[in-house]
């Protein structure tokens, strides 16, 4: 099942999503040219190492804390990069239109600080690094969800390589998909939450923030989509800890 896109027609072209997008890129081309040897440094200097701040490495400096920041645009692989931003492509455009480039811009940057943070208190001895953007972008989400209630999101599932599409609620499949890194992230408490694999809590740290804060930024439900459906909806019915 593949998201395609939303039901919700921007009113503005989203400037600040699409230099979100190219500048994850670009930083992950950065990333990508440094050589084998380095790279494990590189992600323990900038992506986001819990222990660092938990006194096993002595005291922080100023400096240390920026990984908070840095970590969520760096990716540990091509399908890493892809998968956020395809949905950061869905869904940031709409959250932008609401809330116009620089609030949106600055609300991005909070719910990825936020994830950051949560990730560091429920995971605070692990030395695995933590990096992507998919905290942030669980920021948008949340956001989504409540500017948003009656879109809907067409999805994608290929069966013996014919394309069938389907639609579903937005809120529905946003408050489902909360639920399932809430339960995965308090699983991996239990299982083993100092090591690799998925960081479920920058998920959902970055999702609550967005819930929490979209007011903040918020200008207003704007001419265009209000109903959560666009003309064209028709059309188409006929993991480093990753995050």
């Amino acid at each position: 099942m593949f998201p395609i896109k939303d039901t919700i027609p921007s009113s503005t072209f989203p400037v600040m999503n699409w230099v979100l997008i190219g500048f994850n890129i670009f930083v992950f081309f950065i990333q990508a040219s440094i050589p084998p040897e380095h790279i494990e440094a590189f992600l323990r200097t900038w992506a986001l190492v819990p222990a660092r701040y938990s006194g096993h490495y002595g005291e922080p400096g100023l400096f240390d804390y920026f990984p908070f920041f840095t970590n969520m645009f760096l990716h540990g692989s091509t399908a890493h990069l892809i998968g956020n931003m395809w949905t950061l492509y869905i869904f940031g455009d709409n959250v932008e239109d609401r809330m116009g480039k620089w609030r949106y811009l600055l609300f991005y940057i909070l719910c990825g600080v936020a994830a950051s943070y949560t990730h560091y208190l429920l995971n605070s001895g692990s030395q695995i690094p933590a990096l992507g953007a998919s905290g942030a972008i669980s920021g948008v989400m949340g956001a989504y969800m409540l500017m948003f209630p009656q879109s809907r999101i067409i999805f994608l599932i290929p069966i013996f390589f014919l394309p069938y599409f389907f639609e579903m609620s937005a809120f529905i499949y946003l408050a489902f998909w909360f639920a399932a890194q809430l339960l995965s992230g308090t699983a991996s408490l239990f299982a083993n939450p100092n090591g690799p694999g998925i960081a479920f809590w920058a998920h959902v740290g970055g999702f609550a923030a967005g819930v929490l804060f979209f007011k903040l930024f918020d200008r207003g439900p704007s001419t265009i989509g209000r109903s959560g459906f666009s003309k064209d909806r028709h059309r188409y019915m006929d993991y480093y800890s990753n995050y």
